[in-house]
């Protein structure tokens, strides 16, 4: 199965960047073979919209699931819609994040697990 893991590097001895849309690399794996290639996160520097074309670049190589250590609400849609499984809480390296993976150790979301820029805070205080 084609995975993606955000990475610090290119490699899979790579530490897990808990940022996903910010993450430097993505590190795409196959994970019966392990044969990896490193993508650059071009959309990490981004002023806006950083979440957005990260998960537009993952969702263009064909991957099934996301395995990164948090994901924001406009990634987490962009993902979502289109069928991939998104993976949260991994930390070590590339290669063990893909073994706690595959071993069950890590689960599917059906939430962002960061908020956005917007939405937080707008109410005025008026909720309950």
């Amino acid at each position: 199965m084609k995975m993606c893991v955000s990475a610090s590097s290119g490699s899979l001895d790579a530490a897990v960047d808990s940022r996903f849309g910010r993450c430097p690399y993505f590190v795409i794996v196959d994970s019966e073979t392990m044969e990896f290639k490193a993508v650059a996160n071009n959309s990490s520097s981004a002023a806006h919209g950083a979440g957005i074309q990260a998960a537009q670049t993952v969702v263009n190589l064909g991957v099934k699931v996301v395995i990164t250590g948090n994901v924001g609400p406009n990634a987490f849609n962009v993902l979502a819609a289109t069928g991939i499984k998104i993976i949260i809480g991994a930390s070590g390296s590339v290669k063990e994040a893909i073994e706690k993976y595959k071993n069950g150790q890590l689960q599917e979301v059906s939430n962002p697990t960061v908020g956005g820029h917007f939405g937080m805070g707008q109410g005025r205080g008026r909720g309950k």
